[in-house]
């Protein structure tokens, strides 16, 4: 299969487990309490609206963030329902479904999209903070967002490492490696068995991970051209921007994921490729049989959309 021709696949690491999505449908698979597999297929609603969103330079960008974020919650959702609960007892999920009231107010996916704007807006404006208290020692406007810049990579940098130490999150990032290592064996045409899925990389230009650290450095760019006095002024420039820094990050993604055969160019990616170092770790076998089973899944539900589309 031709690079042009060969479609693009994202995916996303949950709870002892990974979800793939494709052009039609999302597929996450997980290990359950007994060492099966299961299984959570969700088609891709077709939105004309998103869709025509989705074309527009850097505007898109913000939309498929939300997007990813409100699917993603469904999934992980799915995973931590199910991950420590026997098979046999899956009666009982359904009736904490009943009693929750929150899910059956927001929704899922709503809870997903205002976790991921409360995130972004205490990423965005802690620094801001921690910078001002440095004032009197720097006091040049560069300095202050060359400083904010700073403390933003540290917080990310910090919190990622401290937050892999713990059990879970630590299984997550294997998970997550996993995940990468079966997009690279199947861009590399490998055929996905453990051994040619493992001798892959758990890196990828690709990863949210990367997008995350982009956003930090064009943060530093976008900012040099808005006041940052007095405090109010910054703080509300800060909170405009994000959805411009946003929308530049993910085009920076893009570029640096379409230019990594490049010789020279490929070097733009590299930062992310750090990050990715921390937020990936490498999976176990057994970790890597639940995401080629998931990505398995994905390509029969795909090639059948594909089938039902082409007789339509």
């Amino acid at each position: 299969m031709s690079e042009k021709k060969k479609p693009v696949y994202g995916g996303q690491a949950v709870v002892e487990g990974v979800m793939f999505g494709g052009k039609h449908n999302y597929v996450t698979a997980i290990r359950r309490k007994d060492s099966t597999i299961d299984y959570l297929r969700l088609k891709r609603e077709s939105n004309p609206t998103l869709q025509s969103l989705k074309k527009i330079p850097f505007l898109r960008g913000i939309v498929a963030i939300i997007e990813a974020s409100a699917n993603g919650t469904k999934h992980l959702n799915f995973s931590t329902e199910r991950y420590d609960v026997d098979p046999s007892d899956d009666h009982t999920i359904q009736e904490e479904k009943k009693e929750s009231k929150l899910t059956m107010i927001l929704g899922v996916a709503v809870i997903g999209i205002i976790s991921f704007l409360f995130g972004k807006f205490a990423f965005t404006l802690i620094p801001v903070f921690l910078a001002q208290l440095f004032r009197p020692i720097f006091t040049t406007d560069l300095s202050q967002i060359l400083l904010e810049g700073f403390f933003k990579l540290i917080l990310l940098l910090g919190y990622i490492y401290a937050i892999s130490f713990t059990p879970m999150i630590k299984r997550v990032f294997q998970y997550h490696g996993a995940e990468h290592k079966v997009i690279n064996a199947f861009e590399n045409e490998k055929e996905l068995t453990v051994e040619n899925v493992q001798a892959q990389s758990r890196l990828h230009y690709r990863c949210g991970s990367s997008f995350i650290l982009f956003t930090v450095i064009v943060g530093v760019f976008v900012y040099l051209w808005v006041p940052i006095d007095p405090l109010w002024v910054r703080i509300l420039n800060r909170l405009a921007l994000i959805p411009v820094v946003l929308g530049i990050s993910f085009e920076v993604l893009q570029i640096s994921n379409a230019v990594r055969n490049v010789p020279v160019l490929r070097y733009l990616g590299y930062p992310g490729l750090w990050l990715q170092l921390l937020t990936t770790k490498e999976p176990s076998d057994d970790q890597v049989e639940v995401a080629i089973a998931s990505f398995q899944e994905l390509l029969k539900l795909e090639q059948a959309a594909e089938s039902t589309t082409k007789i339509v």
